[in-house]
């Protein structure tokens, strides 16, 4: 047996009971942060401004701090660009990410000191809690993919200032940074193909054990791999054991990544945001994400339906319900303070607290009152590819409002590795789930309001050079699975397939 798998075991049995003891006292943990947070962060410019001094309860912490997104945070934000000091947490940050969200443009994430562990330790996590729940620990021994945006970092205030994935790689631990690839010079690269090429070229002949990235990251890699060898990827790399992943829900992804591989591999899930590493994968068994509630992070929870609302309902953990969807707002020891992340869970279990992700809070279509979201579209697509046989590449879906005659519906962008023989067969497919996961949509099928959805085949890569052609081609760039309105639904009909 290698060393570092060897050594790797009682660590990773350390930190898995650990992981259970906290398990059980999540209440009392976020309670703890929630005073913590506020006490150390009484003399900065928000503590004061938001008058912390007096806050003794939640019910103070609610009425003193209102729920905020990144436009209405800016301001603080900017003090703190400029080179001031205890803004939002005490002295500086360590750093600035730099995320071009999805729904805010361009934004800049303090990360402080105090933060940084959040960050580091639970994706040290999620894998030490994986190796001693499965006994695998072999995968330390060979050559691991944790792709990243560039590490070279700019200053902004004095600052630096980059990519989280990027400030990320600079705290790989030493004793992985002789597995770790690509390097750090093919990290940098900037254009996204010219990246892959240099990916491929390094990895190829290499003892993969663990890749890491988006799903549609994975996949493109994947084919380029394919593409280059002509082999499947399992055979490339014999001794691949786990997919760590996040972002994007894996399930459209699962059924042609394993595919790729030609066999199964364990799944490690993850949730991480420049704003925290909320939650990760703690069981290959139990469905769903364990909530990280002893990291620095308070969190709230917003029934979805009222997040819009000028005074919306606020829960504590405590206070949850199973299968329920709630808009994520937290509060961090690097200074944001009940803060929208735009992020929608619902959770699973509450002993422990598991969740999944099932959309963002702007990711949506209510164009006739449905209020379809992330999960409900992912799993309709999933099922009727399951059941058909069908390979799903990506998609998206967006309101089609009739002008005239005729009634409206959703129109599904979808790129196909074998395209239905009957598309309106998978079409209706796809429609009977949906119908089945949301009854508002139901109601407007039933009542004769919207007609069955339509979809447009897009041409191999369609969605690929889409991305490319708006600068949001590889590393973290997603595409939004749902929009209320058109503009990308416009843009994707110069890339459907053509008859």
């Amino acid at each position: 047996m290698y060393l570092k798998s060897l050594f790797a075991r009682p660590f990773a049995n350390y930190i898995y009971n650990k992981t259970k003891k906290w398990m059980e006292t999540a209440v009392e943990d976020q309670e703890k942060w929630m005073k913590l947070l506020v006490k150390t962060a009484k003399q900065t410019e928000f503590g004061k401004d938001h008058n912390f001094e007096s806050i003794e309860s939640y019910e103070n912490f609610k009425d003193q701090v209102p729920v905020r997104d990144y436009e209405q945070f800016k301001p603080y934000i900017e003090k703190i660009k400029s080179g001031k000091e205890n803004v939002l947490w005490k002295g500086k940050p360590l750093y600035l990410a730099k995320t071009s969200g999805t729904t805010s443009g361009v934004k800049y994430i303090p990360i402080t000191k105090d933060s940084i562990p959040n960050h580091i330790d639970t994706a040290r996590n999620a894998l030490l809690c994986y190796m001693a729940q499965t006994g695998n620990s072999s995968f330390a021994n060979g050559k691991l993919i944790f792709l990243s945006g560039s590490p070279e970092l700019e200053r902004i205030g004095g600052v630096p200032t980059g990519r989280l994935s990027g400030i990320v790689n600079h705290h790989v631990p030493r004793y992985l940074r002789s597995n770790q690839l690509p390097s750090y010079e093919t990290n940098c690269i900037e254009d996204w193909e010219t990246k892959l090429d240099a990916i491929v070229k390094e990895t190829i002949n290499q003892d993969m054990t663990l890749i890491s990235g988006i799903p549609p990251w994975m996949q493109m890699y994947f084919d380029r791999l394919m593409e280059v060898s002509g082999k499947k990827v399992g055979e490339l790399f014999k001794n691949l054991s786990v997919l760590v992943y996040g972002g994007v829900n894996f399930e459209p992804y699962r059924n042609r990544i394993f595919e790729s591989i030609g066999r199964k591999v364990d799944p490690v899930e993850l949730f991480p945001a420049s704003e925290g590493f909320f939650a990760f994968q703690d069981s290959q068994n139990d469905e769903g994400l364990l909530l990280n509630t002893d990291s620095g992070i308070f969190y709230e929870f917003i029934p979805a339906n009222e997040i819009h609302k000028p005074n919306p309902q606020r829960l504590m953990l405590k206070d949850v319900k199973v299968n329920e969807n709630y808009a994520l707002v937290v509060s961090n020891n690097a200074g944001l303070w009940s803060y929208n992340v735009g992020d929608t869970i619902k959770f699973v279990s509450t002993n422990p607290y598991r969740l999944i992700v099932t959309g963002r809070t702007k990711h949506f279509i209510s164009a006739f009152g449905e209020h379809v979201i992330g999960e409900e579209v992912e799993s309709a697509i999933t099922k009727a590819a399951d059941k058909l046989g069908v390979h799903v590449v990506e998609f998206t879906v967006a309101p089609y409002v009739a002008q005239k005659d005729g009634k409206s519906y959703h129109e599904w962008f979808i790129e196909f590795e074998n395209t239905p023989k009957n598309i309106e067969r998978f079409a209706k497919e796809i429609d009977n789930n949906l119908r089945e996961k949301n009854i508002y949509y139901d109601d407007l099928i039933t009542g004769n309001i919207l007609q069955t959805l339509r979809i447009v085949p897009m041409r191999k890569n369609g969605f690929v050079d889409y991305m490319k052609s708006i600068g949001k081609l590889g590393g973290q760039n997603k595409l939004p699975r749902l929009s209320n309105e058109r503009a990308i639904a416009s843009a994707l009909y110069n890339y459907q397939l053509q008859n």
